[in-house]
């Protein structure tokens, strides 16, 4: 694939606003020039949004006005005319009901903001799981010149001489606590090692995953995934996006040119490689779809079921993002795909060039962290779709963060209604429920939290663990974060607040999961599933009024990407209409 610069120079769409002597074009230009700046600055050259997602409720992001001005250094040096402005920043850690019950607000947000102003490019500064795919929604669906710079991740934690992974080690120390194998006080005591410096977390999460996403698809520099956020190659990056966003604009190169077919396989690939969240399948699926690109669970599958996970970190391993940027961070995994043939490697950056000459001279630093394919952590990773008859739709597995014996299990369902049922009985040792139990969490899917929350890695049992089991198979229309682990299945499609089969397990059913054969089997005949599903009727809480009803009434399954109905592959003009 090769593209053909635009001519320049030429009267860019900024102009509509600035470029004139007509009362409106001074009506613009007057208003903006009570902010100090001088005539020339209207002279026709780029006009360059920095659409930023900081926010002190958004820790991950919560450094982002200093790269603000890293990109805004670059934009002036290059000649163009930067301009910041906030949007809707969705914070993981502090959000709730779930922050990607506003995903898809934050996504229109910034498609309005963008489309509403004198924009020609935009610089799209990310961090925190949702805002970097909500902000590449919004922009893809405007189709202006785009780049992305994600804020990094945080330095590695420490605590009592072991590596501590955001999120992970959580996970970990809570089930430490109940099963009696770590003081309360000891946990207390791990909380100020888990976040040590500015960034997102520092496993291969959700955060750092969309951060590699964004690279593989081609929309942002090669190298800028893994930069710790406190690291001045950070900056650096910052900079230098500056620059190119300008140079992108006066060539006219945008996300559609950008986010194709052959972009979004490079992307699944590549997250198989290096053990990438659950989260990603959703909020790809989403992308594509804003930019009319058919990619389905099926493609996920497909495109990552023989890639190994090689990338040796958090959940999957043993590593954190801070050396992964050390061994060289993921030009050097999309370059081994493509010595190994899976790569497109003709798909075109916002470098304006082809993927492959972007890292073909990357080097691997640390084997231990980025492992030889043949010691990889599984030869088959990506993301496992199953189906059945308790998920027509499709379910998601992560094989590199699952247990290799549970991977092939037939057990007794113990069923919760929702997350409410769940915490009241969980803990209670008269709960009838062991280790081959399979446990099923309803009722939390788009509809049914509503958002989608990442409650899908259920903790398991206190009177479990203290056995010393740490893994159980656990099935739900949830979500779970990225730097969760266990054999868990998500994301069943249709889910439960929707009459999806899954609203009508009831405890005692029996379930065979067979992910080698990407089987999810409820063993109950036809005819009295077909009954059961007659009978059904909804139990989950439906919003009455305002964003969260908007949200119930036009929300999607996951497998579609839990996108709007009314969003995907929608284009409006770039340039509305002047109400002057």
């Amino acid at each position: 694939m090769v593209f053909k610069p635009a001519h320049w120079p030429r009267k860019l769409r900024s102009a509509e606003w600035f470029g004139g002597t007509s009362r409106d074009h001074i009506y613009h230009r007057s208003w903006m020039k009570n902010q100090g700046l001088p005539n020339d600055m209207f002279d026709g050259r780029p006009v360059i949004g920095i659409c930023n997602t900081w926010s002190q409720l958004t820790p991950c992001n919560g450094h982002l006005r200093d790269l603000a001005e890293r990109v805004r250094h670059g934009i002036y040096e290059a000649g163009g005319f930067p301009v910041e402005f906030p949007v809707f920043s969705t914070g993981e850690s502090t959000l709730r009901p779930t922050a990607m019950m506003f995903r898809n607000l934050a996504s229109m947000d910034v498609e309005e903001a963008i489309r509403g102003s004198p924009l020609d490019g935009v610089v799209l500064l990310v961090g925190c799981d949702k805002t970097t795919p909500s902000l590449l929604m919004g922009a893809a669906s405007v189709d202006l010149p785009a780049i992305v710079v994600t804020g990094g991740p945080m330095l590695n934690g420490w605590f009592q001489g072991e590596r501590v992974g955001s999120g992970t080690h959580l996970w970990k120390f809570s089930e430490a606590v109940k099963a009696g194998e770590m003081t309360q006080e000891e946990f207390l005591e791990a909380e100020a090692a888990m976040s040590r410096s500015p960034g997102s977390c520092n496993t291969m999460g959700t955060a750092s995953t969309m951060a590699s996403m964004a690279e593989a698809l081609g929309m942002a520099l090669s190298g800028n995934a893994a930069i710790p956020a406190v690291d001045s190659r950070r900056r650096v990056m910052a900079h230098l996006s500056g620059r190119r966003i300008v140079q992108m604009v006066k060539d006219d190169l945008k996300p559609s040119d950008i986010l194709t077919r052959q972009a979004f396989e490079n992307a699944v690939r590549t997250n198989g490689a290096i053990g990438g969240s659950t989260n990603a399948v959703i909020h790809l699926l989403a992308i594509a779809g804003r930019v009319g690109v058919d990619l389905s669970l099926e493609d996920w599958d497909r495109l990552g079921r023989d890639i190994p996970t090689f990338v040796n970190l958090m959940p999957s391993g043993e590593y954190l993002m801070e050396e992964f940027f050390y061994a060289g961070g993921l030009p050097v995994v999309i370059k081994r795909l493509g010595e190994a043939g899976l790569l497109n490697k003709d798909a075109i950056t916002v470098a304006g060039e082809p993927v492959w000459d972007q890292v073909k001279g990357a080097r691997n630093w640390n084997e231990e962290v980025i492992l030889p394919v043949e010691r990889a952590l599984t030869q088959q990773g990506g993301i496992a779709v199953l189906k059945g008859n308790l998920a027509p739709g499709g379910a998601v597995l992560k094989p590199s963060a699952a247990s290799p014996h549970l991977l092939c299990h037939r057990g007794r369902a113990v069923v919760f209604e929702d997350i409410d049922d769940y915490k009241a009985r969980i803990d209670d040792d008269a709960l009838d429920i062991d280790e081959t139990c399979i446990m099923v969490l309803k009722n939390c899917g788009p509809k049914g939290y509503p958002g989608m929350s990442e409650v899908g890695n259920m903790g398991l049992p206190p009177k479990v663990l203290k056995k010393g089991i740490t893994d159980m198979v656990r099935i739900s229309d949830a979500r779970m974060s990225g730097t969760a682990y266990g054999t868990v299945v998500l994301h069943t499609s249709p889910e439960a607040a929707a009459g999806g089969p899954l609203a009508v397990v009831r405890t005692g059913d029996m379930i065979e999961l067979d992910v080698p054969n990407r089987k999810l089997h409820l063993e109950i005949s036809e005819k009295d599933l077909a009954r059961r599903l007659e009978d059904w009727s909804p139990s989950h809480h439906v919003p009455e009024s305002g964003y969260a009803r908007l949200f119930h009434d036009h929300v999607q399954g996951a497998d579609t990407g839990a996108d709007f109905d009314f969003l995907k592959g929608c284009r409006g003009s770039a340039v509305p209409k002047d109400s002057h």
